[in-house]
């Protein structure tokens, strides 16, 4: 696929500049042509190399690197070199590199961010600028802006307030839309909304990049986002956006804000809530049930559990569960102990899932009482799913779904190894965090990662695809439902309940090309509908080993 958009210029950018310019520079993948055309002979070595060739030779250098961190740094540089080079690396190993460009290793990244920050990526917009950010936006290079990846560095993974340094989020996040789901970087712009922070130790960090200044009273912070959602939707009207790593009070409150108005959403409430889903209707494959049979237990009852929840609750419907069933089969399980409706410190979102049931804050009872299918972990409380919690769901299920979502590693709450030899292989897995192969009565088992990038990449690209004026919740149900039919019934049956990360690319354009139709058929699509949408669709990913200088 052709850029959409190039800068203004391009074609008369030479010599030095190009191979300056991370966007124009293809370094030695130049052919004696290109060289020629673009004035760069002399300004490189006499070879001429091949993308494929050129990416295992980063490999090689990221091989030599003694630490994960030592790899994002490397390819930190590389992207603001030669962003096409980057990409034609992960793409050569996205499944050994996934946990380098993105979690676990982008947490400890964006806790050092100002310590190993190199050239700024994306746009940083403090709210020293309120009131000019229409005219700040202009001055992204690229006109033709579809996805904005954008966060307030509130609640970076399970890290809290890292306020500016968050910006590795919405540059990983994209780094992903590209790698994975063949979206052209030309497209994206990461952005972070610098409304100060509430960590002391990050503000009088001698190298923190923001704002030196508490995070902003609430109705300057609103009137910010107000602004700037506007402003996107003037300069870039074609475009996505999607709220990452905001506070949960701030999550939920933006997302009902603006999902009405404008094309958004929020992958930590319904990317995350998609990709359980998918496990969860995966896992019933593998028993043979339908979702409408199952009983999942929540430890964490914030944003992301409560996302999770109503999408569940969504299916089960779907099925033609009643609402009143879809609540008695999901419960909760916090701090605090279980959600009952005797308990007076819910907030409102919680309200629905407080059980008429005894009071407990034991876990293990609670597991007793309801014996629940599934038990999944949003609480970012690390080894919570301890050995006796583990056998207790092995007790009441021959297929137990465990599920410990919480990032990064250390908050887990579980590894791989403890619920399946805690449940004698018998549990249907998958985690948050990426966890070693394993050795299962001589079964090699990759464990299985409910990752958002089997969402977020497929919803960007259909929405390219659609030019959907806004995503609902059922948008979100139909991806879970397909990527939840592209798990094998090899994987099923040892455990695992998401594709293998070495056909993600394919899969991502599978799940885009059903969203498509889906959106076709709902009436949200701004375009019409092609004669094919699969192969609209897969004319609209961008190769970075494709190259014409």
């Amino acid at each position: 696929m052709e850029r959409h958009g190039p800068p203004a210029g391009e074609s008369t950018v030479t010599g030095l500049a190009r191979l300056q310019d991370p966007m124009l520079n293809c370094g030695t993948a130049f052919t004696d042509a290109d060289r020629d055309r673009w004035k760069l002979h002399g300004l490189l070595p006499a070879a001429v190399e091949s993308m494929e060739h050129r990416a295992d030779r980063v490999l090689a250098q990221l091989r030599a690197c003694e630490s994960d961190i030592a790899r994002y740094v490397l390819l930190a540089g590389l992207l603001e070199r030669d962003e096409r080079l980057f990409y034609a690396a992960l793409q050569r190993d996205l499944a050994g590199l996934m946990p380098v460009i993105y979690t676990p290793t982008v947490g400890r990244a964006c806790e050092e961010y100002g310590h190993i920050l190199g050239r700024a990526r994306g746009m940083y917009l403090p709210i020293t600028l309120r009131g000019r950010l229409r005219e700040v936006l202009r001055n992204w290079p690229w006109p033709n802006a579809h996805f904005v990846v954008v966060t307030d560095g509130s609640r970076i993974l399970g890290l809290g307030d890292l306020g500016a340094n968050g910006m590795g989020i919405p540059v990983g996040k994209l780094a992903l839309y590209t790698a994975a789901g063949g979206v052209d970087p030309a497209l994206t712009i990461p952005i972070t909304l610098d409304v100060g922070c509430d960590d002391p130790a990050i503000r009088e960090d001698p190298y923190y990049s923001g704002l030196r200044r508490p995070r902003a009273p609430e109705r300057e912070y609103l009137a910010f986002l107000d602004e700037f959602v506007a402003a996107v939707q003037d300069v870039f009207p074609d475009s996505c956006i999607q709220f990452e790593d905001f506070s949960f009070g701030h999550a939920e409150l933006l997302l009902e804000r603006y999902k009405e108005q404008v094309c958004c959403f929020n992958d930590d409430i319904q990317g995350t809530a998609a990709v359980a889903l998918a496990g969860i209707l995966a896992g019933c494959r593998a028993k043979g049930e339908a979702i409408s049979e199952q009983r999942v237990l929540f430890l964490g009852a914030g944003g992301a559990a409560c996302g999770i929840a109503e999408l569940i609750a969504a299916a089960m419907k779907a099925q033609g569960a009643s609402s009143a069933h879809a609540r008695r089969s999901i419960r909760m399980f916090d701090e605090h102990g279980l959600l009952t409706r005797e308990r007076t410190d819910l907030a409102p979102f919680q309200v629905p899932y407080g059980a008429r049931t005894e009071p407990t804050d034991d876990l293990v009872s609670a597991i007793d009482d309801f014996r629940p299918t599934a038990l999944v972990g949003v609480s970012t409380a690390g080894g919570a799913f301890n050995d006796r919690v583990l056998r207790h769901m092995a007790r009441w299920n021959t297929r137990p779904i465990i599920m410990p979502l919480s990032n990064p590693t250390d908050h887990s709450e579980c590894t791989a190894l403890a619920a399946y030899e805690q449940t004698d292989g018998t549990c249907l897995f998958a985690s948050g965090s990426p966890f070693p192969v394993l050795d299962l009565g001589g079964a090699t088992v990759e464990p299985a990662q409910g990752n958002n990038v089997y969402i977020f990449p497929a919803i960007g690209l259909a929405v390219m695809a659609t030019r959907a004026d806004r995503i609902t919740d059922e948008v979100f149900l139909r991806a879970a439902e397909s990527l939840a039919e592209q798990v094998p019934a090899s994987l099923l049956d040892v455990g695992v309940l998401y594709p293998d990360r070495q056909v993600l690319r394919e899969a991502l354009a599978l799940i885009a090309i059903d969203v498509s139709t889906f959106i076709f058929d709902a009436g949200l699509a701004r375009i019409d509908r092609p004669d094919d949408i699969e192969a609209h669709v897969r004319s609209l990913t961008w190769d970075p080993m494709t190259f014409t200088g």
